[in-house]
């Protein structure tokens, strides 16, 4: 019972002709798949060196910092409170 038959080899043999051998058009298309990967895969890779950054000389920024705003002599309008209450 937990043997495989000689018609299991048979069947597993023939899926696998189909699928990768042949002249089929499954063969054709796992052919595509595979090429796929590949240029998947080559595609990541030069992902990856066009991410390497450029060697530049870093450039400086001059910080001059900002005064503080002159205090004014009219005071300033503050915002109403929300009206939190539940209604019904």
């Amino acid at each position: 019972m937990g043997s495989l038959s000689i018609w299991h080899w048979i069947i597993a043999g023939a899926v696998v002709l189909l699928l990768f051998g042949g002249r089929g058009k499954i063969s054709e298309l796992m052919g595509d798949f595979a090429k796929g990967i590949k240029s998947f895969k080559k595609g990541l890779a030069d992902e990856d060196k066009a991410d390497e950054p450029v060697k530049t000389d870093p450039k400086t920024i001059d910080h001059q910092p900002v005064p503080p705003p002159a205090a004014s002599a009219t005071p300033v309008a503050t915002a109403a409170p929300a009206d939190n209450r539940k209604v019904g």
